[in-house]
């Protein structure tokens, strides 16, 4: 059945405006600790475990022992995050089918978000050779991160019709940038003068990724209190004999053998597992792959990812405005296309050429949000009504922080070559299945399986 356009969009809503928030909040995090500081300053700390005394530049070759397991210290950020995932993958599926009946889903957001935001917090003690409490907080954080952002996507469809999604989605994550880039510089200023204020340099990067741990704690209540006010889903409740955990469980049962009659849905989660696993692991990867195999210092490494922030705020502007005029299915594999050429871009970049470096920086910032913050509300169509959290759920266990497949190979491919340029060019067969995937969904026909009205533009 054909479903007509039926809403308009509509001048942006107090919700709307309260929901950009998180966005600001949680990037500070991601930006900071979980893509720039925390990667490199593991490996650190974990060489200094492994190969204690070893000289500034000289790669370390001993092995950690992970239960038993020979882990090189630098895989144990990309293994670590792998385990995230995998956990994260039987965790947040539980949590989306909590959020559809909970009668106060925003209390259970603020709850993970706040355990989340302390965990961040918690690195700070993170210091000389105890790697072990870095690699638990960083899967307490990325668990606690996916759960709240679980129920902050599904929320999307309680505050935006489908004419809307798009422009509110690519505004929220270019309002993350832009949150986490100003963070950021306030880091970067914190690094350049840190002998000036009597810092060392493992001090100074403490006090930014405790920084980021407090960022994203203080700015959730804004979101928090705008969002309060909004009660559980539309899914038709379960027995009380069963109680939220009993109908969870339950409800879980059916969310996979519903999955089979939404076949486009399907289709796009496959070729999204593929595509944001090369995005995720590209941007977890950037801060190590340019401060060890490019050879750049701290210092330079955050400045180009200052750099990038500010300019992905410009590019995820520009990818909304570009879905509006010729859809956001498109626009995403236009997205995934440029992906390739940053990978490949990459491999070749010289060591030490900092003009290339800012150059690929450049092209990254472009394509960075709005491949994602499209993706998003292309997703939102493709779900049933009073479902978000339980389908989004399936969503986030590949989203921000919790892709493992592209983390899995890139430790592998470096375990065995010890060359991230190896590991960063064996992503590019993400992106290509990825794409190959996307330009099969059906958009039309998985938005009218859904339910859903139609949009404007597909």
């Amino acid at each position: 059945m054909s479903h007509a356009v039926v809403n308009a969009a509509r001048p942006e809503t107090r919700e709307q405006r309260a929901w950009y928030w998180y966005d600001w909040a949680n990037s500070a995090y991601v930006t900071t600790t979980a893509t720039v500081l925390m990667s490199p300053y593991l490996t650190t700390v974990a060489e200094q475990a492994a190969c204690p005394g070893l000289p500034d530049g000289q790669d370390c070759t001993t092995n950690l022992s992970v239960l038993g397991i020979p882990v090189a210290p630098g895989s144990l950020w990309f293994f670590t995050v792998t385990f995230t995932t995998l956990l994260s993958a039987l965790v947040l599926i539980f949590i989306g089918a909590m959020a559809d009946r909970s009668p106060r889903p925003t209390r259970l957001f603020g709850a993970f978000a706040w355990v989340g935001a302390l965990a961040a917090s918690l690195m700070f003690f993170v210091a000389g050779t105890n790697w072990q409490l870095g690699a638990a907080l960083v899967v307490v954080a990325g668990i606690c991160l996916g759960a709240s952002l679980v129920i902050y996507d599904s929320i999307l469809c309680r505050i935006a019709n489908e004419n809307e999604r798009d422009r509110v989605s690519s505004k929220g994550w270019a309002f993350g940038y832009l949150g986490g880039g100003t963070l950021l510089a306030l880091n970067f200023a914190l690094d350049f003068f840190h002998t000036d204020l009597g810092l060392d340099r493992a001090l100074s990067t403490r006090i930014s990724i405790l920084s980021a741990g407090l960022w994203w704690a203080g700015f959730t209540i804004i979101p928090y209190l705008g969002l309060r006010h909004l009660t559980g889903t539309v899914e038709t409740p379960v027995a009380r004999t069963q109680g939220v955990v009993g109908g969870s469980i339950a409800q879980l049962r059916s969310t996979f053998r519903d999955l089979a009659n939404y076949p486009q849905t399907k289709l796009f989660l496959l070729a999204y597992l593929f595509f944001n696993d090369g995005i995720q692991t590209v941007i977890g990867s950037s801060s190590v792959y340019g401060s060890k195999e490019l050879g750049f210092s701290e210092t330079t490494v955050l400045g180009v990812f200052l750099f990038v922030q500010f300019v992905a705020f410009f590019g995820a502007r520009i990818f909304g405005r570009t879905a509006a005029r010729i859809g956001a299915w498109r626009t995403v594999l236009y997205g995934i296309a440029l992906w390739t050429v940053v990978v490949v871009f990459a491999f070749l970049v010289p060591s030490r050429s900092l003009v290339i470096f800012l150059a690929l920086a450049l092209l990254i910032g472009i394509v960075l949000g709005g491949t994602q913050a499209l993706s998003r509300s292309l997703y939102s169509q493709l779900i049933p009504r009073g479902r978000e959290a339980e389908y989004f759920s399936l969503y986030q266990a590949m989203e921000r922080g919790t892709s493992w497949f592209g983390t899995l190979i890139f430790g592998l491919v470096y375990q065995y070559t010890l060359s991230y340029r190896w590991a960063i060019i064996a992503l590019i067969v993400f992106f290509a299945i990825g794409g190959v995937l996307l330009s099969r969904v059906r958009m039309r026909e998985g938005i009218e399986q859904a339910g859903n009205p139609v949009p404007a533009v597909v």
